[in-house]
């Protein structure tokens, strides 16, 4: 049997939206609790910032949260959904959970975006937030050469934390141009704060060669010095293509949308993110959503709709209409961000015929150019029916065929055959009381 777990307010996600709409939400005896799959709040975003943030706003919102009545279960993942208004959600230590709420909140955040080439699948090719996530958990890094490729401002934040925890950053490479940069450059000194920060990180990255126009278009390993390690990377800008010689490859292109828990409920979605309304309340009554699986905006965005989403729950829409304004400024740059940061047509071309793709089910480039869309080449090749399910392969099959998911079916995610066994026990018992 699982144990049970009743609130008035379920939020789904502890980075900075989930905290931000517990923080807003708290008054009076509401109760309200904060699920998280990772073992302490912060999200990807402020990810081991909990004891001694250095970030002053992480600082700020966990001392906020804190002074609240919400109660925090971390290490615990949702995979389905039994009745409305009850989820199952399962525990770090295999234990099933059952979770009854009156709202509920969404605040999944993102992921980063992975595009197949030659070697992607080489040891020591990480994602850079993955790379990051592992040196903060422990990873040494010290030392070892790094290169940090892709697209998006997330480079920039990884290149300076890698390089002030030791890492050789030999490159920060940025696939978009210059010139669509120059842009969005004007948009970050319009506002004070976001030029400060920009100041900061070129700071922190004083020495580390950046090349823009320039992505990777395969890496390499020496068999009989690399022991099937990553070896080399090569690059390309414009014409010209140059090799370096790394211990480590951090490479993400932007990010995606967490949007697989909406989709289990049954929440509309528009161009790849949970549509909502001005209050952040999906097509669903009753669930809301805010922060990146609405669209991607950064953490000024998922604060700011974080709070105008816990207000809305709470029954208190005038005071989350004061948001509105603000929200509609910051989502202004986010949609600047977006642009500039557009990945480029040649990265489609990245792929050859036995790059994998699909890693999970080892299904190559090749196999999935016979397919027509993503259900065939589900039901005829097993992309995506792997221990992601689509996450990693998903994305990079709509960039690179314009493929759209078509459902999104329990599990939500991989899940003990004791978990999925309580599914039906739930069903069962709720079929049977009605």
């Amino acid at each position: 049997m699982s144990e049970e777990h009743a609130t008035d307010l379920l939020i789904v996600g502890a980075g900075p939206a989930g905290i931000a709409a517990a923080v807003a939400a708290h008054h009076g005896k509401q109760r309200i609790t904060i699920l998280d799959d990772n073992p302490h709040p912060g999200g990807q975003i402020w990810r081991g910032e909990t004891q001694t943030p250095a970030d002053a706003a992480a600082a700020k919102w966990f001392k906020r949260v804190r002074a609240t009545n919400a109660q925090f279960i971390n290490g615990a993942r949702i995979f389905a959904q039994t009745e409305k208004g009850a989820l199952l959600a399962e525990m770090a230590d295999g234990e099933t959970l059952s979770l009854r709420y009156q709202k509920l909140i969404l605040a999944t955040g993102a992921r980063e975006r992975f595009l197949p080439f030659p070697g992607w699948t080489l040891p020591n090719v990480f994602g850079a937030g993955g790379l990051q996530a592992l040196v903060k958990g422990g990873l040494p890094i010290a030392g070892k050469r790094v290169v940090v490729a892709g697209t998006g401002p997330l480079l920039l934040a990884v290149a300076a934390y890698l390089k002030k925890r030791g890492a050789q950053v030999l490159l920060l490479a940025e696939q978009a141009p210059f010139s669509k940069l120059v842009g969005f450059g004007l948009q970050v000194l319009l506002s004070v704060s976001k030029a400060q920060q920009a100041l900061e990180l070129n700071w922190q990255l004083r020495g580390v060669r950046q090349e823009y126009d320039c992505w990777p278009v395969a890496v390499h390993a020496e068999a009989a010095h690399g022991a099937g390690k990553l070896e080399r990377v090569t690059m390309r800008q414009g014409r010209r293509t140059f090799e370096l010689a790394c211990d480590y490859l951090a490479c993400g292109f932007h990010l995606v949308p967490n949007v697989e828990m909406a989709a289990l409920l049954g929440c509309a979605l528009r161009a790849g993110c949970v549509a909502v309304d001005e209050f952040q309340q999906s097509s669903i009554s009753g669930v809301f959503c805010a922060g990146e699986s609405t669209g991607i905006g950064g953490v000024e965005v998922a604060l700011i709709a974080g709070q105008i989403a816990g207000l809305a729950a709470s029954n208190r829409h005038n005071d989350a209409r004061r948001f509105f304004t603000a929200r509609a400024q910051a989502q202004r740059f986010a949609d600047a961000l977006n642009r500039a940061f557009a990945l480029r047509a040649e990265l489609k071309q990245l792929p050859q015929a036995d790059t994998l793709v699909c890693r999970c089910e080892d299904v190559s480039f090749a196999q999935l150019q016979q397919q027509p869309e993503w259900r065939a080449a589900k039901l005829h090749t097993r992309c995506g029916m792997g221990p992601c399910q689509g996450r990693i392969c998903g994305p990079a099959t709509e960039y690179l065929f314009g493929w759209q998911p078509t459902s999104v079916r329990p599990p939500a995610f991989p899940a003990s055959i004791g978990s999925l066994a309580q599914v039906a026990t739930s069903s069962s018992t709720s079929t049977s009381g009605e």
